[in-house]
């Protein structure tokens, strides 16, 4: 078999892997991604409700908290430099009764907390200008969430990887590796590659590839959402982005209405947690369970409204009975040339040029080891 020795390979072309391959290629090193699948980004990156989350969510102090809010003005800026379709639309938080205020009140001081500017309680006025069809009594105004385009992102962050000099080897799955002192030597089914540094950023089988790396023992947890769409009939009743206050279990921020960048209004993602990492379609939920949610925002609407949806699966690091694990972003102490890149489910998708960043600094401290 071929051999080849470079500075840094990453495993995944997800938005998270191709961010890091981007900053890392910056940095002046060399840099390969091991792709399985036959194009970037679809698994987790692409099957997502596609918004630029401001902040809100997230305790003060987490990595989730600290690269939402710093990737949100990374992906704007990233966007309009390389022609990515995004809009900087808000989105409303809303309360279907008075008793929910001191809900939203706690929502928009956690956000300010983590630094998102532009927040404020509004009143049903103000949701009935931006939102005529949607029943609220009041709302968390967040102006700076927006929604973009994750395919021509995906696509951007493809072509400024390879115009940086990364190579990104499609079809091309790791199947062994064994960890020496100064290097991990990988094998694909058509070469093995020997690096100086790897960065482990395969999503759902975070944890099978840490095994195979000889990194740190975890386990991710396959959390199934679906969608429900409006039919297009029906896509004038949304003007933007409309939440729920979130989910009281923690898996989910609610079963919210989004308009896309192409017109389309996605409801959900609804949460399941299963063991299966790539079953997206089997015992999918009907219909009127979307209509139920849905209608507690929109009370016009009926069943021959909606129509079927996509679905995702989250990669979280906790269990059902758990409610929070933050991004784990860090370097292996069990596999010192490894970096750890699991447990990336939202806000990732908003975080990747933040999270691009902070892998790229710990590959330079494993370079500079």
């Amino acid at each position: 078999m071929n051999m080849t020795r470079i500075d840094t390979v990453i495993i995944g072309a997800g938005v998270i892997g191709l961010a890091t391959a981007w900053s890392v290629a910056r940095h002046g090193r060399g840099v390969c991604i091991l792709e399985r699948e036959a194009r970037p980004g679809r698994g987790t990156s692409s099957r997502n409700s596609q918004v630029i989350h401001a902040g809100l969510y997230y305790p003060s102090g987490t990595l989730k908290a600290l690269d939402c809010v710093n990737g949100a003005e990374m992906l704007y800026r990233f966007c309009a430099t390389h022609g990515v379709p995004h809009r900087r639309c808000g989105k409303l938080v809303v309360a279907q009764s008075l008793g929910e205020v001191p809900a939203l009140e706690a929502l928009r001081t956690r956000g300010q907390d983590n630094g998102v500017s532009g927040l404020e309680i509004v009143d049903r006025g103000f949701i009935l200008a931006r939102e005529p069809h949607v029943q609220a009594a009041a709302a968390l105004y967040s102006p700076n969430t927006g929604i973009v385009d994750v395919d021509q992102l995906v696509g951007a962050l493809h072509r400024t990887c390879e115009d940086q000099g990364a190579v990104v080897l499609l079809s091309t799955p790791l199947i062994g590796a064994e960890p020496h002192a100064n290097y991990l030597e990988l094998r694909t089914p058509s070469e093995t590659i020997v690096a100086r540094a790897v960065v482990n950023a395969a999503g759902l089988d975070a944890d099978l590839t840490s095994d195979l790396l000889g990194g740190e023992t975890f386990r991710i947890y396959p959390c199934r959402g679906e969608y429900a769409e409006l039919v297009p009939a029906k896509r004038s009743l949304v003007n933007g982005l409309v939440y729920p206050l979130p989910d009281a279990t923690g898996h989910s921020l609610g079963v919210h209405v989004t308009k896309t960048i192409h017109g389309n209004v996605t409801l959900g993602p609804t949460a399941r947690f299963q063991s299966d990492r790539d079953d997206y379609e089997s015992d999918r939920l009907p219909l009127e369970h979307f209509l139920e949610s849905a209608r507690t925002l929109l009370p016009t609407l009926n069943i021959d409204d909606l129509r079927g949806g996509g679905s995702g699966i989250r990669p979280k690091l906790h269990p059902p009975a758990e409610s929070f694990a933050d991004f784990w972003v860090a370097r292996d102490r069990k596999c010192m040339r490894l970096v750890q890149a699991a447990g990336i489910e939202s806000p990732g998708l908003t975080a990747c040029l933040a999270i691009g960043e902070r892998i790229a600094t710990l590959v330079e401290d494993i370079m500079d080891s």
